[in-house]
């Protein structure tokens, strides 16, 4: 999907990213989200889906002038879950400081600023994208801010994962401020609920931002609705 990108107020203690140490972009941008996967206490799977979707915004809301967010949402806004058991996802933390760092339950997940594709450093590289799982749990009790799946379409968790945080990247860019502004302000609370196609049909119609179509690289067919955001 292809989005504008209107800068959001940066928090009080955000740092700045210099611009001389990011060399221009020349090739597809793509922005890591790191999910952990517990080994022994896994989250269930939708706080994993919720939580990498927050860690995806949270990174522009952390640094909103990092010179790669305009041209990254202006091209493929690419988005790579990766995932990570808890002695690398400490590794991960400890040896990249700018991220942002996202909870939801038992569930975490840490979000990065866009890097080129081609040259991710080699620990994030090595993360596995593909075969990401998690339990299934009790459904999330609903909040504010929702992102409805399409659950008809049988995606993986990470495959929902990117598709959840597309959506609600989304509607930060391009949703109302004042609905942004109150979310921001109650703790950025947030729940998936999984539709059926006839429901997710239904709810898409009212959507608070736009309805995600994934290009079909993997898993799905291409030009699938896979999710959207409703607020209230």
């Amino acid at each position: 999907m292809e989005s504008s990108l209107n800068e959001p107020s940066p928090r009080p203690d955000a740092p700045e990213s210099p611009v001389e140490e990011f060399p221009e972009p020349t090739g597809e941008l793509v922005q890591p989200i790191i999910l952990l996967v517990d080994r022994e206490e896994p989250c269930p799977e939708d706080e994993g889906i919720a939580v990498a979707a927050l860690a995806s915004v949270s990174a522009l809301l952390a640094d909103p002038r990092h010179p790669y967010w305009r041209p990254w949402a202006q091209g493929a806004f690419a988005k790579s879950v990766r995932r990570a058991d808890a002695k690398m996802f400490a590794k991960v933390a400890e040896e990249f400081p700018a991220h942002a760092l996202a909870q939801i339950g038992s569930a975490r997940a840490m979000g990065f600023a866009p890097m080129q594709a081609d040259s991710l450093p080699k620990r994030l590289a090595k993360l596995q994208v593909s075969g990401t799982t998690l339990p299934p749990g009790a459904p999330m009790v609903p909040t504010t801010v929702r992102i409805g799946l399409n659950d008809s379409l049988g995606m993986s968790t990470g495959k929902a994962a990117a598709q959840a945080a597309h959506a609600l990247f989304a509607w930060v860019l391009e949703g109302k401020p004042e609905e942004l502004d109150a979310w921001r302000a109650a703790g950025c609370p947030l729940s998936i609920e999984r539709l059926d196609s006839r429901a997710f049909r239904k709810n898409a119609r009212t959507a608070h931002g736009p309805v995600i179509h994934d290009a079909g690289r993997t898993e799905i067919t291409p030009g699938s609705a896979t999710a959207f955001v409703s607020v209230g």
